[in-house]
């Protein structure tokens, strides 16, 4: 070989592991498949300050929601829970008739556990730690910042529902926790397409939702099937990613409700046979079959309303399948008798997305119609949290405060429509406590009335047969101000004496009144004073 070449050829070798600058491409189709593909910087991505803020915002959110909603977010939870730990608490009907499941208050025992066994199981640290609002805050508002790539894009939009505060109140239902934590997975974006990597996460939170409420499935059902209608690998991702995890998680809800309920039951199917077979869920009310397109979506969604609509106009057909997962919801849901709001909120994470498409639409008026929806919804948040419906939880603050003084002489009568209070739950300490009872009738009896509608009937009549004896008189009665003017002769009669007022709220309506009132028994010789 010639010298020259020979030391040409080293030469070449020596400089062949330096680095060849390659020129960046500037294509932003480009750009956005290399950001997805390295997945964001750190762990929080390039949105840490966003999730940062957002989580902030919902510990705020926490110490702001100082209202009740409704009953079951005491009375299938955290009551259920306190009796699993402390052996003492209240179980409705549902769970003597086995409708309801432990998985989901196993949760909240598991925190009551724990809180026991470090000693700190105070009355305050107990609601405290359960309180639902952090978990659908942190766990809901991460999975939509971290995942927003691929739940959204610049074309469609979308519009976190949380991200507005008028949901505050209501987003710790867990439907619809677990429901906006898997918007992204087969709802938007691809809507399922050919990849199964997100299947197990999706599907097993489906699966958690359905084991909790199985009416919580109804939204998924479009988005499943199409899903599964898209998918190459039909028979795999069956085999391989459904039936497992609905084996899975059916299993560990049997194995659960057998320690708990001492004997093998499917909690899910006497739900479905008792509220769609049976529809005995309309002895707590109905409503005509259009409510829910009349009224009750109108106010779930409330100021976003005319937004949805304009993005149902305006949105890509590929999100088409989410506006139909919306309407069957509706449509199923109408079919039964007992309707409420909350039933449908599992649908507003559905409809936020078209809300986005209608924002990202516009713009000249995108900043005003943003400022509308927040100063709208921070009012009614506000309010909502801090103002409506919150005498029913102070007034149970007040009479904790007896498990300090006398415990084993007081008692207390809660005399309101039924359910309207947490119990022990919100006293922690076995205080003779009780209210109004209303299980529906389950015997087929033509003219039934539970002990609450037969108490509303004549409240005076009621008391004065109930309580012939003054030794079986309870020390403190809680009613709403509406019934004081009916049971005055009951209370001078029997020495009660008003101690304590709260505000309830500024809308009362039948029998809740605006304000609650707490009335103590008295000696004769004090009262006489």
């Amino acid at each position: 070989m010639d010298p020259e070449r020979s030391l040409a050829f080293r030469g070449f070798q020596k400089r062949s592991p330096e680095k060849v600058k390659l020129r960046k491409r500037k294509s932003a189709l480009y750009a956005g498949a290399q950001d997805q593909g390295s997945g964001g910087r750190g762990l929080l991505g390039e949105n840490t300050y966003l999730v940062l803020l957002t989580v902030a915002f919902r510990v705020l959110n926490c110490a702001l929601v100082q209202t009740s909603f409704v009953p079951d977010e005491y009375w299938q939870s955290l009551e259920v829970a306190h009796r699993m730990v402390f052996n003492y608490g209240y179980l409705t009907w549902e769970w003597t008739e086995q409708l309801r499941g432990y998985t989901y208050p196993l949760i909240f025992a598991s925190i009551y556990k724990i809180l026991y066994l470090l000693g700190k199981d105070s009355v305050q640290l107990l609601t405290l730690a359960v309180y639902q609002s952090p978990s659908s805050g942190v766990a809901v508002k991460l999975n939509t910042v971290l995942c927003a790539p691929r739940t959204s894009s610049r074309e469609s939009g979308y519009l976190d529902p949380q991200a507005w505060p008028s949901t505050s109140v209501c987003c710790c239902r867990c439907e619809a926790i677990l429901t906006h934590e898997t918007t992204g997975e087969p709802g938007s974006g691809k809507m399922g397409g050919s990849k199964t990597r997100s299947s197990v996460k999706y599907s097993s939170l489906v699966a958690l939702a359905f084991l909790i409420r199985p009416t919580a499935v109804i939204p998924w059902v479009p988005l499943l099937l199409r899903h599964f209608w898209q998918e190459q690998s039909k028979l795999n991702l069956l085999l391989h990613h459904f039936l497992p995890v609905g084996f899975v998680t059916l299993s560990l809800s049997l194995m659960i409700d057998r320690i708990f309920f001492g004997q093998w039951t499917l909690v899910q199917f006497n739900f479905l046979k008792f509220n769609v077979l049976q529809n005995l869920g309309t002895f707590y009310g109905s409503h005509p079959w259009h409510w829910y397109f009349s009224q009750g979506f109108p106010v779930v969604l409330g100021t976003h309303l005319p937004f949805f609509v304009h993005g149902c106009l305006r949105a890509p057909k590929r999100l088409q399948t989410l506006l139909l997962a919306v309407l069957w919801t509706l449509l199923v849901y109408s079919m039964l008798g007992h309707k409420e709001f909350r039933f449908i909120y599992p649908v507003v994470p559905f409809c936020m997305v078209f809300c986005g498409c209608s924002l990202a639409q516009l713009k000249t008026h995108r900043k005003a119609a943003l400022g509308f929806l927040l100063l709208s919804n921070t009012s009614l948040a506000l309010y909502t949290g801090l103002v409506h419906q919150r005498g029913t939880l102070d007034v149970m603050s007040h009479i904790q405060k007896l498990c300090q003084d006398r415990p084993s002489k007081a008692s207390v009568f809660v005399m309101m429509p039924c359910h309207s209070t947490p119990h022990y739950s919100h006293i922690h300490c076995p205080l003779a406590m009780r209210f109004l009872q209303c299980p529906p009738d389950l015997t087929g009896k033509t003219h039934y009335l539970d002990e609450a509608g037969m108490f509303y009937l004549n409240p005076l009549h009621w008391l004065h047969q109930e309580f012939q004896h003054n030794t079986s008189l309870p020390s403190h009665l809680i009613i709403f101000n509406v019934l004081e003017k009916e049971i005055s002769a009951f209370l001078i009669s029997r020495n009660y004496e008003k101690t304590a007022v709260f505000f309830h709220t500024h809308l009362p309506e039948g029998r809740t009144g605006s304000h609650v009132y707490v009335y103590e028994r008295k000696s004769n010789e004090k009262f006489n004073r």
